[in-house]
């Protein structure tokens, strides 16, 4: 059987239960509750634990585990910043389950040990009761003793004693006076001598056993080492120790090497005193002997025995094994609920009698002596430790890390990009990315492939070890894009009422921001970096379909076309009426009312001091029209937003005023047509008139000047007569046109009155003025329509 195997089989279970804490949803198991061992063992203490997910809307996370034992109103420590186990200690934890083992158990070591676990949130957690650890050696007990035939020899039965029940029926080692007796049992009965020592240890732990016991009395021969085993470092100094006794005064004493199961006989092996140099032996009162190495070597690496006479002729009692191991200090920092604490470690198992020393920025820390550093640590602070003049490299938190970008300048959407964070630190150190506040990897390095527009942002990392963490600057990515999209929104939402403030917006997704331009229908409004259109006041007029465009360097995008429904109030409505608003009794009219509104307007036609109304429709028809319909009609327009109004006034004319508006009617058109031929018949003589004038005054022709005599009717009167043409001399100025009225015409017979029916007379009034005073002439014809014409001149004669 190995020697692990057997470590492994001596851990003797006492009780195997379940410890388990349920509250809350934490839960913590121990198997077993009670372990019992031998000293120089090595024992492993399980426990699986579990928590729930979140407290008080916070995920539980687990930042700190560690095993103590249980000391009265003592704060809790970890065990591997206790010096009494320095070295001897290790944790392997998981998520759910956490196993310390501690090797080269000692009696001290027994114990209750508990586990606890801290959260990230600051709870603290403690599986109760732990798990009762005891550790115990073997002795020697004489059960029995009887006398023979000589006194100094007596038959006696010994019995290898331990306070832990052994399962699996171990063997056993028996030694008298240091030899191998090769018995296995747990009671070995011999005849033993005054001079005899007795010892046993269990098969595959030759190396713990049990101190030696005198069968008679306490002079008999023993010896006792007090190191079964020591690692040392090349070039140090080591002491090891017996405590011995003997039955007769001893002829000689010395050290020597030898394998431990080595028969040794005198003179087969060099005494060590005899070695000169690096070798000294040293002798205390009271049965002590020392040897000391100095300036180990690797090749010092040995199994040493001590020995006296008559104590020499034989022994494979094992001694004290040394192992030579180059230097390997090293400081560890282990975390405690007090703070980090500060462990000089090894391979080796060093002695716990070993004298340590401190150092802090490369200063001697006096007083410090432990294995243990507790003093009050600073994160800006170089820790060492030293032993035998071996000194362990320093340690101290990280310094502020540094960020190196891959990709220098501008970074476009799609790219890659790495970021690498470096720390000087020691022990070594774990890093953290974060983006703002979230956590993003736990790697040196943080590589960001197809980069996109949402990893812009400020990165940093943090660098952390035992003794502290630190953070880097801020790192800014920028990541460069042209505008993804445009979308136009309008505040505020929902309907638009006339007369409001309305702001439509064009939201972009662009790096550099876009500069925006807006459109209404084909027609452009405006450009500019501001993605707002404002209106102040919106009105009916500013409904219509609009969009932007979005643009930078790197591109551009258009937004899809959004409708502005602006709605209104009904404008003052138009009314009308079809054929007219004058119209006779009997027919038929449609009135009309039209109005511009959003909403459409819904209209409602009333007829004047009239509640009700007398339709609801925008064509209001009247068929059969009466008297009584006549009157005001008044049309309401209205729709969600108000309401407008507009009074048609509806004439009714009766049968008697139709024939006379018939008539009326027809008479003035026809006075109209006879103005008309007249104005055109006087214009034509007068251009006629003037002509033949001007071809008498041509001729020599010449009127005399016109006297106050009045000229004399014409005897008889001739067809086809006129008396409107008229004829001025060219010396004559100053012509004045005036008095044109109806005159009666003289009496004429009345042969000559049944002949000028039907001609029309013209009686011309001229009005001169010379020397003396003017005359008058009027002229008078009966004739169905008479006229004046009043002429007054000068003459110039």
């Amino acid at each position: 059987m190995s020697l692990r195997e057997a470590a492994r089989g001596l851990v003797f279970f006492l009780l195997s239960v379940l410890a388990v804490q349920g509250e809350d949803g934490w839960r913590f198991t121990y198997a077993p509750t009670q372990i019992c061992t031998i000293k120089g063992s090595t024992v492993t203490i399980h426990c699986t634990f579990s928590h729930p997910s979140r407290i008080n809307d916070h995920d539980v996370t687990v930042e700190r585990t560690f095993w103590f034992t249980e000391v009265q109103n003592k704060e809790p420590e970890d065990l591997r910043t206790d010096s009494k186990y320095a070295g001897r200690v290790q944790n392997h934890c998981g998520e759910s389950d956490c196993t310390l083992t501690i090797t080269d158990l000692r009696e001290s070591d027994s114990h209750v040990y508990e586990f606890m676990l801290i959260t990230g949130q600051g709870g603290r957690f403690i599986g109760s009761p732990g798990v009762k650890l005891t550790v115990t050696g073997f002795s020697v007990l004489i059960t029995k003793t009887s006398w023979c035939t000589y006194p100094s020899c007596t038959w006696s039965d010994v019995q290898c004693h331990t306070s832990c029940v052994l399962n699996n029926r171990p063997s056993y080692v028996w030694y008298i006076n240091g030899q191998n007796k090769q018995r296995q049992n747990l009671h070995f009965t011999h005849n033993f001598y005054s001079e005899d020592s007795v010892s046993c240890a269990v098969k595959g732990f030759e190396n713990s056993p049990s101190a030696p016991v005198c069968v008679h009395g306490n002079s008999c021969n023993r010896v006792n080492y007090r190191d079964r085993s020591i690692c040392a470092f090349k070039g140090s100094s080591v002491d090891i120790s017996v405590d011995y006794h003997s039955f007769y005064n001893p002829t000689s004493k010395f050290w020597f090497v030898a394998e431990p199961n080595d028969r040794w006989r005198y003179g087969n092996k060099a005494k060590i005193q005899e070695q000169v140099g690096r070798f000294q032996v040293l002798e205390t009162a009271g049965g002590r002997s020392t040897l000391r190495i100095s300036n180990l070597r690797e090749s010092d690496s040995a199994h040493y025995r001590f020995i006296f006479d008559p104590y020499t002729w034989w022994t494979s009692l094992p001694g004290t094994t040394l192992t030579v191991k180059d230097p390997d200090l090293q400081v560890q920092v282990i975390w405690s609920p007090s703070g980090p604490t500060l462990t000089c470690h090894s391979s080796c198992l060093l002695s716990e009698r070993s004298s340590f020393v401190w150092y802090k920025n490369g200063t001697k820390i006096q007083g410090e002596t432990s294995p243990s550093f507790r003093g009050l640590l600073d994160p800006g602070d170089f820790y060492s430790c030293a032993y035998e003049r071996h000194r362990s490299l320093p340690v101290y938190a990280p310094k502020v890390p540094s960020v190196l970008m891959s990709h220098p300048g501008d970074i476009f959407k799609d790219s890659s990009v790495t970021l690498t964070c470096s720390s000087d630190a020691y022990p070594p150190h774990t890093y953290a990315w974060n983006k703002e506040n979230q956590k993003l990897g736990s790697e040196p390095h943080l590589v960001l492939s197809s980069i996109q527009s949402s990893d812009s942002g400020e990165y940093y990392c943090t660098a952390e070890n035992e003794l502290g963490k630190t953070s880097s600057k801020y790192v800014l990515i920028n990541v460069k894009y042209a505008p993804q999209t445009s979308i136009v929104s309008v505040s505020p939402p929902g309907v638009i009422v006339e007369g409001r403030p309305v702001n439509l917006t064009c939201s972009s997704d662009s790096n550099p921001a876009a500069t925006f331009t807006w459109y209404k229908e084909s027609r452009t409004l405006f450009r500019g970096p501001e993605g707002v259109y404002r209106f102040s006041s919106i009105s009916s007029g500013d409904g219509g379909v609009y969009r932007c465009k979005s643009e930078n360097q790197y591109g551009q995008t258009n937004s899809t076309s959004l409708h502005l429904d602006v709605q209104y109030a009904p404008k003052p409505p138009s009314v009308s009426a079809s054929p007219s608003a004058e119209t006779v009794e009997g027919s038929s009219v449609n009135l009309t009312c039209s109005s511009d509104a959003n909403p459409a307007a819904n209209y409602t036609w009333y007829k004047e001091n009239k509640d009700s109304p007398k339709a609801s429709v925008q064509i209001f028809t009247i068929a059969d029209i009466r008297a009584e319909h006549g009157g005001n009609y008044l049309c309401a327009a209205e729709n969600r937003r108000g309401r407008r109004h507009a009074t048609l006034r509806l004439t009714v004319v009766t049968g008697a005023w139709k024939s006379m508006v018939t008539g009326t009617i027809l008479a003035v058109f026809l006075l109209f047509i006879l103005l008309a031929v007249f104005l055109w018949s006087r214009r034509h003589k007068s251009i006629t008139q003037q002509s033949e004038c001007s071809k008498r005054a041509d001729g020599g022709a010449q009127l005399g000047p016109v006297s106050d005599q009045r000229p004399a009717a014409p005897a008889v009167l001739q067809d086809d007569l006129e008396y409107t043409s008229i004829c001025f001399n060219q010396s004559q100025t100053d012509a004045v046109y005036s008095n044109i009225r109806w005159v009666h015409p003289p009496r004429e017979r009345e042969e000559d009155k049944e002949e000028e029916d039907g001609v029309e007379y013209s009686a011309v009034r001229f009005h001169s003025s010379a020397t003396g005073t003017g005359s008058q002439e009027d002229v008078e014809h009966s004739s169905p329509l008479y006229s004046t014409v009043k002429l007054n001149y000068k003459s110039t004669m």
